[in-house]
């Protein structure tokens, strides 16, 4: 898409669209909070939510105990909306606005959750500077949970281009320094009861 600016896109559609109309939109993560209760995460794991926007997972967290969260995003609307909601509680959470392919994080994660924001990375060098990212932050044995559009699920999302991953073409990309633990596959009903498929990857850190 020549001249996209992928910032631009998202900050539009956060300024303009309520959180219940995105077809991303989930009250109830209960996928990823199934990770964190299957991994037992004690509630000082540092835990970073890339693409997180306004999404409820943090509220989930917080209300879970856990005492150390990032929130990244590459839509400043989409924060604020989340620390809008979350009133007093946004305090606790750490903010930043970045593209999850040039963040350079500043301290090691033990949990790196990725709900949808890495099916938005098309270019290579993108894709590639995201691995780095991830080998570079994720302390030893730590986890990563990504989940993506599988081969069965959408080719677009709000208007633009994503790349689908199954099992293995998500195995193999991380291959070199995290261990695959588990991936499987989950429908998420849509506001408008369309049903989209994804494919969530858990991995150790090597």
């Amino acid at each position: 898409m020549e001249n996209f600016n992928r910032k631009t896109h998202w900050e539009n559609i956060y300024e303009n669209k309520p959180l219940e109309t995105v077809s991303w939109y989930q009250p109830n993560p209960e996928t990823s909070l199934n990770f964190i209760s299957q991994f037992n995460l004690p509630k000082t794991a540092k835990i970073i939510d890339i693409g997180g926007g306004d999404s409820f997972f943090v509220d989930h967290l917080l209300d879970l105990g856990y005492q150390d969260i990032t929130v990244l995003d590459i839509s400043n609307a989409a924060i604020e909306r989340a620390k809008t909601r979350l009133g007093n509680n946004a305090s606790k959470v750490k903010w930043i606005v970045s593209d999850a392919s040039e963040f350079q994080p500043k301290e090691q994660y033990e949990f790196w959750h990725d709900r949808a924001a890495f099916h938005f990375l098309t270019d290579e060098k993108e894709i590639g500077n995201y691995i780095k990212t991830t080998t570079k932050v994720i302390s030893e044995n730590g986890i990563m949970v990504i989940g993506t559009f599988s081969e069965q699920g959408p080719k677009k999302c709000s208007g633009i281009d994503i790349r689908q991953y199954s099992e293995s073409t998500m195995t193999e990309l991380f291959q070199t320094n995290f261990e695959k633990i588990e991936c499987i596959t989950v429908d998420h009903k849509t506001p408008f009861d369309t049903i989209q498929n994804f494919v969530f990857c858990s991995f150790r850190k090597k």
